[in-house]
């Protein structure tokens, strides 16, 4: 009776297979990218905001003038400057008005859609004839309302994903917005699916 042997596989090889394996689980695990849009229509709010942002600068300056004026060492600088009142009553404020202004803010947020999907949204939405002699790849009338509502996401005060935009509401924006705002819309959508998060160097 014959007997078969196998090959026994180099070491280095076997020694591979785990790294390469559990490199393998990260990239496919990786989240896709996102992006956001910010829509404040409060212009008070911002304007304090940024009024409030410059005082705790001003104020940190100062106080960094002072901790050198009383010899403060180098080491000992920022938490002392943190504590200076004048730096405290300023972050309280810069606290406050951030506040205000996030609760006066809409935020939009997208998330890139997976190539098949993505590739799929332009066969959906194929240029005419025109539009395709103009070079383009996708039918500018119905492409971008198709594509901001596949790739807006949105979450409730919990952080939990819930229905958010559907293509209808998407056009609706389209069409009654500005055309400056109306083109930051569809533009977030498109960036967060060509926004590379890769290192292209030699190494």
């Amino acid at each position: 009776m014959s007997t078969t042997t196998h090959p026994v596989p180099p070491a280095d090889a076997v020694a591979r297979d785990p790294h390469w394996s559990a490199k393998m689980a990260r990239l496919k695990s990786r989240k896709l990218p996102e992006r956001s849009l910010r829509l404040c229509d409060d212009d008070r709010a911002k304007q304090s905001a940024t009024d409030a942002a410059l005082g705790l600068a001003k104020a940190r300056t100062a106080a960094r003038t002072e901790s050198i004026e009383q010899g403060v060492s180098e080491a000992a600088r920022e938490e002392w400057v943190a504590a200076y009142p004048a730096v405290v009553a300023a972050q309280l404020q810069l606290d406050d008005a951030e506040r205000v202004l996030r609760e006066a803010t809409d935020v939009l947020t997208f998330r890139a859609l997976p190539r098949p999907a993505w590739e799929q949204l332009l066969r959906d939405h194929p240029p005419t004839e025109t539009q395709a002699d103009q070079g383009m790849e996708y039918n500018v009338e119905t492409y971008p309302a198709a594509l901001v509502a596949a790739c807006h996401i949105e979450r409730d005060d919990t952080g939990a994903e819930v229905p958010g935009m559907s293509e209808q509401d998407a056009q609706d924006l389209l069409d009654v917005w500005p055309d400056s705002e109306a083109k930051a819309l569809f533009t977030t959508a498109l960036l967060v699916n060509q926004t590379l998060r890769a290192d292209l160097g030699k190494g």
